[in-house]
């Protein structure tokens, strides 16, 4: 793979500050506002490809098949691509014009930015190593940390969009190389990043930093995640990436400084506004900076209506819906639960007055603007981390603690405490709680990759057969331009020409 070289994008505050080139060796790295920069570019490159697309829709949601356009909205042709997505049809979804004139779908197949976040993560390790004047030893083992979840971060997330990827972690590499496992990928990342854990600090002096910027707490949440996802595939050693991720969720949870937030109107809206007690990890952003993103790019924009998204006269029905199925099997009907009732408005319609204000609660503009409601890109938050600890705690038995954990999450949304059996009925009563408290913010459709429940028809409406998880039907097409000037380079098998995708 060649050298690459890096961009900047505007922007304001720290996700978003306009670095200098960075490129410019010893000359650019002499000062501690320098490092700033140069983080601040990784940063914003990354929020780059999450703002350019509907990147976390299409990949994490809406491949479970339980998505349809509202038949009453005036786009109802285009949104049909959930539908169509839905039926792991990405193919058609990308080469179709009606659809990718409005989603460039092509711009989730190129992973060229991610790479200029690796390469720019390891130039400023290599840097920082070297030595910056004014940087004490513990400020240089911070930024190191800090850069290397940034790098282990980046790696993490494609290995779930792609599959097997090209892993290198010298700062200028340019020899050509061919795409590594991705268990093994994982595994370099987890060794790379577990050293760094307890030199970076679980918060920082100024509140607008917190979870906008990376912490002890990313690293951390970052570390299960990564264990759970190679626990789904390098099965002979499951049991180890089990009992890590154990580890690591007693640690975020009883010494972390987050807490969930109460299960109200105000509550909610602070924990999608982003910088609250209950964020691990976020792309923060905010109309109050200037952040320039994608109509289509946050998720909640296909389930909003008016008076959560304007205009008033153009958002009469939100473009799609869930099917009232799925809904009801996340909340059965006569069993308490207060995300009902804050995070949906006819929850049930099955048509287009279907409404997520789950994220619409931050609104905050006029009828004649054409916005969405003011949120953040949500990573990692507290929930997340505390039923990824429970489902690692009841797949090494440790029941007791694996229902504790379950049941804070449930009496946080006023929803009656588990009182079923351990073992499978356990294990299933995690998942659930996982596809509902996580509903729309990219999870569900890795947890049935890496739980291997996309096999089974009872979990999603869409499964593969194992013919087609094993040929990784389940990954996303890479972009031809990854095959320039790398001869090792192959593309995703499942998604060429007599591959089997569609």
């Amino acid at each position: 793979m060649g050298a690459l070289l890096l961009v900047t994008h505007g922007c304001k505050e720290f996700l978003t500050v306009e670095p200098l080139d960075r490129l410019t060796g010893n000359n650019f790295y002499q000062s501690r506002d320098d490092v700033e920069a140069a983080l601040a570019n990784m940063y914003s490159l990354f929020f780059g490809k999450l703002s350019e697309s509907w990147v976390i829709g299409s990949v994490g949601e809406a491949r479970t098949g339980e998505m349809r356009a509202s038949p009453e909205h005036s786009d109802v042709n285009r949104k049909k691509v959930v539908e169509v997505l839905g039926k792991n049809q990405l193919l058609l979804a990308r080469n179709t014009s009606l659809y990718n004139d409005l989603y460039h779908f092509e711009y989730i197949s190129d992973w060229r930015d991610y790479y200029k976040v690796i390469q720019s993560a390891g130039i400023l390790i290599d840097k920082l190593q070297e030595g910056i004047p004014g940087l004490s030893t513990t400020e240089t083992d911070r930024y190191i940390a800090e850069s290397t979840f940034l790098r282990c971060f980046t790696y993490f997330w494609m290995v779930r969009l792609y599959g097997d990827v090209v892993y290198y972690t010298d700062s200028y590499h340019a020899n050509p190389l061919p795409r590594e496992d991705m268990v093994s990928v994982i595994n370099k990342c987890i060794e790379d990043l577990a050293p760094h854990k307890d030199k970076i600090p679980w918060t920082y002096g100024d509140v607008a930093l917190r979870g906008a910027r990376a912490s002890r707490g990313s690293v951390i949440a970052l570390l299960m995640h990564m264990n759970m996802w190679n626990a789904g595939f390098d099965l002979s050693h499951r049991e180890s990436y089990y009992r890590q991720t154990a580890a690591l969720g007693q640690e975020i949870v009883t010494q972390g400084p987050y807490r969930l937030l109460p299960m109200t109107d105000e509550g909610w809206a602070e924990v999608t506004k982003g910088r609250s007690e209950e964020s691990v990890f976020e792309f923060y952003r905010s109309i109050n900076y200037g952040d320039n993103v994608s109509l289509i790019a946050a998720f909640g924009d296909h389930f909003l209506r008016w008076p959560y998204k304007h205009p008033r006269q153009d958002n009469f029905y939100s473009q799609c819906y869930y099917t009232a199925e799925y809904m009801e099997r996340l909340f059965p009907a006569g069993e308490s639960d207060d995300r009902k009732d804050i995070w949906f408005e006819n929850m049930l319609a099955d048509n287009g007055l279907f409404t997520a204000r789950k994220f619409g609660l931050n609104v905050y503009a006029g009828d004649n603007e054409s916005t969405n409601p003011d949120n953040t890109y949500m990573i990692f938050r507290f929930a997340d981390v505390i039923l990824l600890w429970a489902e690692a705690l009841a797949e090494i038995s440790e029941n007791d603690k694996a229902i504790e954990a379950l049941n804070r999450v449930r009496s946080r949304a006023g929803a009656a405490p588990y009182q079923g059996g351990t073992g499978g009925p356990l294990k299933d009563a995690i998942f659930l709680e996982r596809n509902r408290e996580m509903f729309g913010e990219g999870h569900r459709y890795f947890d049935l990759i890496r739980t291997r429940r996309i096999l089974n028809a009872a979990w999603t409406a869409w499964p593969l057969n194992l013919d087609q998880f094993n040929r990784r039907a389940w990954t996303w097409p890479i972009d031809r331009s990854a095959l320039v000037n790398n001869p090792r380079m192959v593309l995703n098998e499942y998604w060429l020409p007599g591959g089997g995708g569609s």
